[in-house]
This record gives C-alpha cells, sequence and structure tokens, in this order.
C-alpha cells in the first residue's frame, strides 16, 4: 500500500489546535551575500502599514530573479516584527500541493481531521475570515512559485483587513491580478547590487578579484541574481579569475551549462542550475494557444538584440515562415502562421516572463535576458543553431527599408544585426555572406556614422577574404564599399587610390562589362572629383557612360545614375550653366524611368535647381527648391534626410537671393529637426550649424558668426577629427568671420595655419587647398600688405589656370581679386584694363547676368569714376542698376549696393537726384 507524504505527516500531527503565533511551512533559508533591493524596501513598507490598502501582493519575473527570495524576506521580517500571528508557506508549484499546504495549516492551527485534504484546506480558507464573535487572527499566507494561474482558482485566500497574501510566480496573466491583488513586477539587480553580491560572495572565500572585472562580469551575466550567485560558487569552485570566467563565457562553443556548477553542489540549497530554471517554463508556453509557436519564437528571438527587438522583425514574412516549419506538430494539417499568430507566441512568451513584449514601443517591442537567449541557442543542434541565424539574418533584411524615414527603427536595425554577429558570425558567412552584413553598413554609412561604416567593410572585407578568398566577388564588393566609406570619413584621396587598385581586380576577375567593374568606375571618378579632380572626374564619367549605355541600356538607373554625375562634376569643374542643361535633359528621363515620386527623380530635380542657382539665377533655385519640398515630404517624410536637405538648399538659396536674414532663420528652424532626426554629431547637423552661421554673418552679426563657428569647430574636432575636410572648411569659415569682425591680421594668421594642414592633407592642387591661399592673400592685403597681396594673388593664378583651367568660376574670383589690388596699389588703368578682359570671358562663359559678372562691371564703373571720368561712372552704374533690378530684384543686397554707388558718383557730377 502506498502512503502519500501529507498522510504521513498527519498521522504524527497534534490533534490539537496551535497557539499563536504560528508558522505553518518552511521559509527557504536566507540566502548567502542576501541584497536588500527596492523590491525589498516596497515590501517591508507594506508591512509596515499594515496592509490595510493592498491585501494581496502577486511578486511576477522570470526565472532567477529572486523572488522567492525576497518573498521570505518580506514574511521573516512580518514575523520577526511580530506584526504576524499565523504564517503560511507554501510552495505552490501545482494545485495538489496548494491543497496540501492549506490542508497541513488546517491541521496544525485548527486541529482538523487529515483525513480529506481538501475538506480541511476549505477550512483554513473559511477560518482565515474571521466571524462574529471570533478572535481575529494576523495572517500572512505565501504561495511560493505559483506556475499557472488555474492552479489558484478557488483557493485565494480571502480579503480581510487581518491578513495579507504574497504570490511569487513567473507568470503574469490578468487572472492573477485585479481588486485589491497588486502587480510588483521583480527585476534584475541593479548594476551596483550585482557588483556587491558578487563582492560579497567572493570575499566570503577569502576572494578578492578587481572590481572592472566584477563589474564586466556582473553585466556579462544580466545582472541576474541567480546567475550571479551561480558564477561565483563555479568561479570559486575551479578556482578560476573573473577574466578566466569571462574569456569562457565569451565562447560561443561553450554551453553556458558547462560554465555553471553541476546540481549537487549549487549555492543557497538551490536546485536547478540557471540555464534548466527556464525550461519548464518555455514548456508551458509552448502550449498556450497558438500551441507550438512559443519555442521557434524563442529561439528567434535568440539571435537578436536583448535590449529591443523590432515587432515587424518578429511578425516578418520569413518570421512567419520559420515559426510554421518548426511549430511543434499538434496533429493534423499544418496551418500557415499568421502574423496573430505570432503575437499571440509572443504573449505566451510574455505571460511566462521569457520576454517582456511591450506593443507601445515598437522599435524595442520585445525584450529577452541574455542568458534565456544562450540557454535557447544551446538546444539547437550546429545546423539548426546556423540555419536560425541565417533565418535571422533574412528576417532584419526583409525588415530594414530600403528608405530609412524612421531613424529608431534604422537603429534598431542595427542593433540587432550586431547583436546577430556576435550571437553567430561564422553562421554569416557561408555558403555565402549573408546580404544583412552590407546592409548594416549601408545604413551606417547613411545615418552619417561614416568612421563606423569605414571600419565595419574594412573588417568585413578582410574577414571574406580570408574565409573565402580575396577573388570572391563579395570581397570585392566589400573592397567598394570600405572605399566609399573611407571617402565619406574624409579621405577622398585614399578613397580613390583604393578604387583604383580595386579596380584590375575586377576587371580581372569579373570583366571590364560586369555591373560591379563598372560601378567601381563610377566610384573611382567620383571619388577623384571630390579629391579636387572635377575635370578629371568629368572625363571620367564621360568614358564611362557609353560602355554603361551599351552594356545596360540607356534607361538602366545605372546609366541614368551616372548621367547625373557626370552634370554634377561638370558644374563642379566650373560649368555651372552645363550642369544645369544636362540636367534638364536628365530629368525627364528619370521621370519617366523611375516615376515621378523616385528619391533619384528628386534627387535630379534637387541637383538641378542647385545648378540653377550657380548659374546666377538664385531666386529660381529658391522657387524649384519651393515646389520640390512638399513633393518630398508627401513621399518621404518630413523627417527624411532628403526632405531636410531640400529645407537646407531652399535656404542657402534665399540668402543667395538676396534674403540673409530670411536664410538664417530658414536655418534656426531647420537645426532642432536635424538635430533630432540625425544627432547633434551628424554632418549634415554640422553643416546646418555652418550655414546658420554663415548668413547670421551676412545679416550682419560678423561677431556672432564667428563664435558659432568656434563652438562648431570644437564639436566637429571631437567627432570627425581636426584633418576632416569638413573640419578644415570649418577653420576657413572660421577665419573669414573673424577677419569681418575686424581682426584682419589674426584672420591672416589663422589662415597661415589653415595653408599649411591643408597642403599636407589634400596637397598643393586641391580646390580647398587653393581657397585656403586665396582668403590669405586677400586679408594680407586688408591688412595692408598689398604688394604682398598682389605677388600672393599673381602666384595664385598661375596655379588656378593650371589646375582649374581658364575659365573656372574660381579663376575668374581670383582674377577679381588681383585686379582689386592692383587698383588698390594706385594703378587704376592697369585695373580697368584686366576687369575690361574679364569681363569678356566672363560674359562668354557665365553670361551677362550672372552675379559675377555684375561684380565685374561694377568694379568697372568705380575704377571709371576713380580716373576722374564721374559722368561715365555714374552711367555705367545706371545700366548695371537696371540690369540687377531685373536680374536679381530691387531689394537684393548688390543691387542695393550699386543704388548707392549710383547716388555717390551722381553726386560728384553736381548733385543731379535719380
Amino acid at each position: 500500500m502506498t502512503i502519500d507524504h501529507f498522510t504521513l505527516v498527519q498521522q504524527a500531527a497534534p490533534r490539537t489546535p496551535a497557539t499563536w503565533p504560528h508558522q505553518v511551512g518552511v521559509l527557504p533559508p536566507r540566502a548567502s551575500c542576501f541584497q536588500h533591493r527596492a523590491e525589498a524596501d516596497q515590501l517591508r513598507a507594506e508591512v509596515d502599514s499594515g496592509g490595510t490598502v493592498v491585501l494581496t501582493q502577486v511578486l511576477a519575473g522570470t526565472g532567477g530573479v529572486g523572488k522567492t527570495q525576497l518573498a521570505a524576506d518580506y514574511a521573516r521580517t512580518a514575523w520577526n516584527s511580530g506584526h504576524v500571528d499565523v504564517l503560511v508557506w507554501i510552495s505552490a508549484s501545482s494545485r495538489s500541493a496548494i491543497t496540501a499546504g492549506y490542508a497541513q495549516a488546517a491541521v496544525e492551527v485548527l486541529a482538523t481531521d487529515p483525513g480529506d485534504p481538501e475538506r480541511a484546506a476549505r477550512a483554513f480558507l473559511a477560518w482565515l475570515e474571521p466571524k462574529a464573535g471570533q478572535k481575529p487572527c494576523r495572517w500572512l499566507v505565501v504561495l511560493d512559485d505559483v506556475a499557472n494561474p488555474a492552479d489558484i482558482r478557488g483557493w485565494w485566500p480571502p480579503a480581510s483587513s487581518h491578513g495579507r497574501t504574497l504570490v511569487t510566480t513567473r507568470r503574469r496573466e490578468a487572472a492573477l491580478t485585479g481588486a485589491r491583488r497588486r502587480l510588483v513586477t521583480v527585476g534584475l539587480f541593479t548594476p551596483q547590487e550585482a557588483a556587491a553580491y558578487f563582492t560579497s560572495a567572493l570575499a566570503a572565500h577569502d576572494r578578492h578579484e578587481p572590481s572592472g572585472q566584477i563589474n564586466s562580469l556582473a553585466a556579462e551575466l544580466g545582472y541576474l541574481p541567480l546567475a550571479l550567485a551561480q558564477a561565483a560558487a563555479y568561479i570559486i569552485d575551479a578556482d578560476l579569475t573573473c577574466a578566466s570566467y569571462r574569456e569562457m563565457l565569451a565562447d560561443r562553443i561553450r554551453k553556458l551549462t558547462d560554465l555553471l556548477p553541476e546540481p549537487d553542489v549549487l549555492p543557497d540549497d538551490q536546485t536547478t542550475t540557471v540555464a534548466a530554471t527556464w525550461s519548464l517554463s518555455i514548456e508551458r508556453a509552448n502550449q498556450i494557444r497558438p500551441a507550438g509557436l512559443a519555442r521557434p519564437m524563442l529561439q528567434l528571438a535568440a539571435f537578436l538584440d536583448p535590449n529591443g527587438i523590432p515587432a515587424a522583425i518578429l511578425s516578418s514574412q520569413p518570421a512567419l515562415a520559420h515559426l510554421t516549419k518548426h511549430r511543434t506538430q499538434t496533429g493534423g494539417n499544418q496551418q500557415p502562421t499568421t502574423r496573430e499568430d505570432a503575437v499571440s507566441a509572443m504573449r505566451a512568451l510574455h505571460r511566462l516572463s521569457l520576454i517582456d513584449h511591450t506593443p507601445g514601443t515598437p522599435h524595442q517591442a520585445v525584450r529577452v535576458h541574455q542568458l534565456i537567449q544562450r540557454t535557447a541557442r544551446d538546444t539547437l543542434t550546429p545546423d539548426q543553431h546556423d540555419q536560425h541565424a541565417r533565418t535571422a539574418a533574412d528576417v532584419l533584411t526583409a525588415t530594414w527599408p530600403s528608405i530609412e524615414r524612421n531613424t529608431a527603427l534604422a537603429q534598431a536595425l542595427r542593433a540587432n544585426t550586431t547583436a546577430l554577429v556576435r550571437a553567430a558570425e561564422d553562421a554569416l558567412y557561408r555558403p555565402a555572406p549573408h546580404a544583412v552584413l552590407f546592409r548594416i553598413g549601408t545604413s551606417l554609412g547613411e545615418s552619417g556614422q561614416a568612421n563606423a561604416a569605414r571600419d565595419h567593410y574594412e573588417y568585413l572585407a578582410a574577414t571574406i577574404a580570408h574565409l573565402l578568398g580575396p577573388n570572391y566577388p563579395d570581397a570585392l564588393t566589400a573592397r567598394q564599399a570600405l572605399a566609399r566609406e573611407r571617402g565619406k570619413a574624409g579621405d577622398a584621396a585614399g578613397a580613390a587610390s583604393a578604387l583604383a587598385e580595386l579596380l584590375p581586380d575586377c576587371e580581372r576577375v569579373l570583366g571590364p562589362d560586369h555591373p560591379d567593374t563598372l560601378a567601381t568606375r563610377h566610384h573611382l571618378a567620383f571619388w577623384r572629383g571630390e579629391a579636387g579632380d572635377a575635370a578629371g572626374a568629368a572625363a571620367a564619367y564621360e568614358e564611362l557612360l557609353p560602355d554603361r549605355t551599351r552594356v545596360m541600356g540607356p534607361d538602366h538607373p545605372d546609366t541614368l545614375a551616372t548621367r547625373h554625375s557626370l552634370a554634377e562634376f561638370r558644374g563642379v569643374a566650373g560649368d555651372a550653366a552645363g550642369a544645369a542643361a544636362a540636367y534638364e535633359e536628365l530629368l525627364p528621363d528619370r521621370t519617366r524611368v523611375m516615376g515621378p515620386d523616385h528619391p533619384d527623380t528628386f534627387m535630379t530635380r534637387n541637383d538641378l535647381a542647385f545648378w540653377r542657382g550657380e548659374a546666377g539665377d538664385a531666386a529660381g533655385a529658391a522657387a524649384a527648391f519651393e515646389e520640390l519640398l512638399p513633393d518630398r515630404t508627401r513621399v518621404m517624410g518630413p523627417d527624411h534626410p532628403d526632405t531636410l536637405a531640400t529645407r537646407h538648399n531652399l535656404a542657402d538659396f534665399r540668402g543667395v537671393a538676396g534674403d540673409a536674414a530670411g536664410a538664417a532663420a530658414a536655418y534656426e528652424e531647420l537645426l532642432p529637426d536635424r538635430t533630432r532626426v540625425m544627432g547633434p554629431d551628424h554632418p549634415d547637423t554640422f553643416i546646418t550649424r555652418s550655414n546658420l552661421a554663415w548668413w547670421r554673418g551676412s545679416a550682419g552679426d560678423a561677431a556672432g558668426a564667428a563664435a558659432a563657428y568656434e563652438e562648431l569647430l570644437t564639436d566637429q574636432i571631437r567627432v570627425m577629427g581636426p584633418d576632416h575636410p569638413s573640419t578644415l572648411m570649418t577653420r576657413n569659415s572660421l577665419a573669414t568671420w573673424r577677419g569681418r569682425a575686424g581682426d584682419v591680421a589674426g584672420a591672416a594668421a589663422a589662415f597661415e595655419e589653415l595653408l599649411t594642414d591643408r597642403l599636407r592633407v589634400m596637397g598643393p592642387d586641391h580646390p580647398d587647398t587653393l581657397l585656403a591661399r586665396h582668403h590669405l592673400a586677400a586679408f594680407r592685403g586688408k591688412a595692408g600688405d598689398v604688394a604682398g597681396a598682389l605677388a600672393a594673388f599673381e602666384e595664385l593664378l598661375t596655379d588656378r589656370l593650371r589646375v582649374m583651367g581658364s575659365d573656372h568660376p574660381h579663376t575668374f574670383i581670383t582674377r577679381i581679386e588681383f585686379a582689386r589690388l592692383q587698383g588698390e596699389a594706385g594703378d587704376a588703368a592697369g585695373a580697368a584694363a584686366a576687369f575690361e578682359e574679364l569681363l569678356a570671358d566672363q560674359i562668354r562663359v557665365q553670361g551677362p547676368d550672372y552675379r559675377g559678372t555684375f561684380i565685374t562691371r561694377g568694379e568697372l564703373a568705380r575704377l571709371q569714376g576713380v580716373a576722374g571720368d564721374a559722368a561715365g561712372a555714374a552711367a555705367a552704374f545706371e545700366e548695371l542698376l537696371a540690369d540687377q533690378i531685373r536680374a536679381l530684384g530691387p531689394d537684393h543686397p548688390e543691387t542695393l549696393m550699386t543704388r548707392n554707388s549710383l547716388a555717390r558718383w551722381r553726386g560728384r557730377v553736381g548733385g543731379h537726384c535719380c
């Protein structure tokens, strides 16, 4: 005959009621190095208050967070403080265990007959609710580790002002809470609590470790109390250091069970390892409707970011296919998994505290402890592990939008990809490198993190070459991307050099007509142009265009991209009107092929407007950007980088068209949006700050502009480094506005320092180096060294003619400054002759209505007056004014300047008024 444990205990139990105070059941011993936590203080506060408001508290949390220890601390405090007459501790892992616990209490407290446990249990619950005339009893019932809400149905202690109930569980269904029941979520240790616990646990065995190692190990164990306890025991028993244990923990080949004590030597009377703690919860979650999906959902989430997985990832089409394939068979036909099923699987895991599912934060909808993830991965065979890893990569690439309109989603996708690489990098390279490895690099670059993107592609290129060989096509693709990001990080010359090395390898491995070979030629041309050789870039694009047309067809996006870039570098090389004309031809083709709302079509409209403005029609450019803005906003959203770029360009050309104050105001509105969307350290945010400072200065606040550039320079040096082209350009602008604010000598000195650095970083022939020489010469002249400035401009003109050609706008600007200085040096006739020659060239190249042409005409008119012909000067200014009013408008600053000059010279010929 079999006698159960309850019957054996009751045969020896006394049949007289127990006197108070009385304890039923055994409280778990206090864990060594117990940490007082916020949750413990919260529970003790309830004890001190008498529990008159909240009678039942439900401590919920994942396995291993210390719920039982907190409950025992609560019960021990209540008992020792004399606030409880009867304390009942029940290990409530099943309905029968709950029944047996209540029955035991009935036998001990009420002397109930043990023969019918259920009847005894109900008698005890009835007794907990005092009756009239019955002496009230202050009681506390602890139901530890409730496994299923159904187990406690009908067994809740009554709501009594004299009693309190405490439940610990991994479950968090609504059935466990409600009126007068409060859910207390038990989380992880804080970093400070974890470090204090680990330090104490080691010190108890005369072991001491550096605090840095303890802090790092606590973080790597995810601050989970049970994991910290068992890791400390393992370290002590195996005589390891924290550093050596961390090395073992970082080894993805090792299973977590191999890094924990064996079950018979667990600390603090623990019965299961942290790895086994969750197995029963996973099994129970897997049984919740829709049955069979919780486990494969957790196994997929195990490869992603523990700090937040977007909801869209786990309900994407590859995720649904994964769930259907790995669903536990429940009989009958396997139905395809729906998105609703996927969400239900997440909720099942959430209910068992295996994940935190918060749909209200869609980009971090699922959080899962890193050790639960590792435990889930450890259950997979090597083949299953690699298959799940590549499925995780599939769901990431399927979710990643081609246009990253939502920066929060993009950040989450990058974080999840990083976590995937950390968990299963090798699986992502075989049989071929997964697309997600390239997608994260593209996203880093598009978000402005050029250095991070460069480093990513450097590692990717080296890894592919090592694993699959240097001639593997993806190795070449990674080298191309590396060159691109090197250029974006500021090393245009290095990017061009890397692409020049890559091109023969592409031609040899892929063939000269392969799209990737043609793409390498395209990028090589671009970075040559960015490195200063705009004419060479245009020539290279001109050579590439017929090859792309022949191989890919005239309407292929890559062919259209080459036409776009060819137009751009024609403009950079000095032919702004030609660039605008080329974009005008390209626009209808892009619209026809790609549609009016395609980002590339918008880009062509953007650049057409820009080069129209550069060709002299600033008002027309501003109008075109004003038309483009609502279209980009409608299609791409108000926060897309391209939409913000349109606002940027619109503001700039408002300023060029004469409204400096309006441009500054527009940039002031744009800056907080760019900062919010792209971050304070994004290159585009820096550009907005730069242009805001420039137009503030142009609107009259030169000192304010200089101060803004000084602040910007500090941030750019910190983020981009002192030698980045943008950093050097800010130094250029800072020196300019210092000079315009009155410190001419300081500006000249600053340009002298800048020139040294530009020569070192960019070389003597780079346009930016020549620009620094131009400004240095100009401020030398303003500082009084006219002869030195003339000599410097003469040398510069020779080099600009050689490097940029005679018709480049920068060459014209140097000729303007040189001629001006000639006049200041006393050679008015020579200056006039120089301006006459220049004017003919400007009208031929830039047209009669270009601003530079107007500047030259103004200088000629002034020199005419200086030479003694005041009437001729007035007449020339009168002609110029009419043309500027027509071309620039009556309120443009340069129009107003001409009006002032006209009045001055008219006054000198007898006071005639206009």
